[in-house]
């Protein structure tokens, strides 16, 4: 590998419309201007005429009939490749990895990334019964892009959304470590305190406002509960309106285009894994190996250890991924490193799947002011089940490509449970959480063993079960389930 192939983010560029300013631009406007403004980021000349691979993080705010070919023609661009993610909290960064690839092979001198979501902006216009008048809409609406299907068991509960299935991952964390209940949401609220501190102080940031930990976890009508154990302040806000990108080149075109050695801040390492789509599947929802695997094989490629790390970017959308993280890394308690440099996903905002592309653009600000030191990121998609890791420095050096098809088959190789879609009978709770919603309590959710080996999923709407799992830890306890309407298992009272 020539030393000029080396990629490298030349230029980055992001962007926060706050509701006092008025109305976001459609997406298809923010992208143009982050390219634009990317390449002025980068110093150099001829950078936006240089693009060769244009990459569009999908845009849950508008649906577009060519994404990623709209912008190319917005920038004046010739043939080249054109590529649209799909619906993942790691699709910058693996449209980085991948374009990186492709520069250390020769194939491509210069990458855009981009994203970006006008939600806060349609939201408003939704409440006074309007409806965005965007450009190219599709003649046909397509098929939301989700990377994983969903399990009949899963569907029968409902088990759909985030803020349930990461609820369902931190309370099993926490009964694996014996922390009680009350202490496991203090130290939820410890985490994330010192992000608002960091949000507070950054400009783009949505929230900038500074909690204290017993804020965060403090439950009131302004801070309902949204899934136990995470009220409101701790759940990603995905209705923003913001955009950012980056322009990824090698050294070498990087020199011919006239971008001073400053400007640019070099991918070092990265990998990306995928744990187990259904998470009853999972044998210990506690933990993470895909994260263990990503995370390790990313400091190898970069040949750094986590020592060396002196800036971290953890995905942030609730507590249990960073805890997850942090596990996977090796990070105690004690380390007093901040594990944002953006105020992270509850405060600084995360952009439906584009949060990493902010991720990525802070990072590379913060690299630029101290080049010889090193930074990772990390992105999580669907219920915890994608991962993705890289290290970023403003120092080239060494860079081996990872073995992302070695890295699967590690994460292949942890034990599997077998999911029962209809189980009656004893069980014994694994995990668990209730769902509120404006008007109080909706639902409980709870994985179970049964006692064959394999795992289900169970319901109740209980009103005095529910409120007695949030009173008690009911991991590890013994239940009896009966058949309910539609497929569902309940939770006998």
């Amino acid at each position: 590998m020539s030393a000029g192939r080396l990629p490298c983010v030349i230029g980055v560029a992001q962007r926060t419309i706050r509701p006092e300013e008025g109305d976001a631009p459609e997406p298809l406007d923010l992208w143009e201007e982050m390219a634009r403004a990317a390449a002025k980021d980068s110093g150099g000349q001829g950078v936006v005429a240089a693009i060769q691979d244009v990459n569009v993080v999908y845009p849950l705010s508008w649906t577009y009939d060519d994404p990623p070919g709209r912008v190319a023609e917005r920038l004046g661009l010739g043939a080249g490749g054109r590529h649209l993610s799909g619906m993942s909290g790691t699709s910058s960064q693996k449209m980085l990895s991948r374009a990186a690839e492709q520069i250390l092979k020769g194939d491509l001198d210069v990458a855009f990334v981009v994203g970006a979501e006008s939600l806060a902006t349609k939201k408003r216009m939704k409440k006074a019964g309007l409806k965005p008048q965007w450009s190219y809409p599709p003649s046909e609406k397509p098929v939301m892009p989700f990377e994983d299907p969903f399990h009949p068991a899963e569907m029968a509960h409902q088990v759909f959304q985030a803020y349930l299935t990461f609820a369902l991952f931190d309370i099993a964390r926490r009964g694996h470590l014996g922390l009680s209940p009350e202490e496991n949401l203090r130290q939820i609220g410890q985490l994330f305190a010192p992000m608002t501190k960091i949000a507070a102080a950054n400009p783009r940031a949505w929230f900038r406002r500074e909690w204290s930990a017993k804020e965060l976890i403090q439950v009131s009508e302004s801070n309902r509960m949204v899934a136990y154990p995470y009220p409101k302040s701790l759940v990603s806000v995905m209705d923003i309106d913001m955009a950012a990108g980056l322009i990824l080149a090698s050294d070498e075109k990087a020199d011919a285009l006239g971008v001073p050695k400053d400007r640019r801040v070099y991918l070092r390492g990265w990998c990306s894994t995928k744990d187990p789509v259904y998470v009853a599947e999972r044998a210990d929802l506690w933990r993470s190996v895909g994260m263990q695997v990503a995370s390790r094989v990313a400091l190898e490629t970069a040949g750094v250890g986590l020592d060396d790390i002196a800036h971290l970017d953890l995905y942030s959308c609730f507590g249990s991924s960073v805890s997850f993280a942090r596990d996977a890394l090796g990070i105690g308690q004690d380390d007093g490193r901040p594990m944002t440099v953006t105020g992270g996903l509850p405060f600084h905002g995360g952009p439906g799947s584009n949060y990493l592309a902010h991720s990525v653009a802070t990072m590379v600000e913060r690299l630029r002011e101290s080049p010889a030191e090193h930074g990772m990121v990390s992105g999580v998609g669907m219920h915890m089940t994608h991962h993705t890791y890289a290290v970023y420095s403003a120092t080239p050096g060494p860079l081996l490509v990872p073995d992302e098809a070695a890295a699967r088959r590690q994460v292949d190789a942890a034990p599997r449970r077998e999911i029962r879609v209809s189980a009656t009978g004893s069980a014994r709770i694994v995990t668990y959480s209730v769902v509120h919603g404006r008007e109080g309590r909706r639902f409980a959710l709870a994985v179970c063993d049964l006692p064959e080996g394999e795992r289900c999923y169970a319901r109740s709407e209980n009103a005095d079960l529910m409120r007695d799992m949030e009173a008690r830890e009911w991991v590890g306890r013994d239940v009896t389930l009966v058949e309910g309407e539609g497929g569902v298992n309940l939770i006998e009272a």
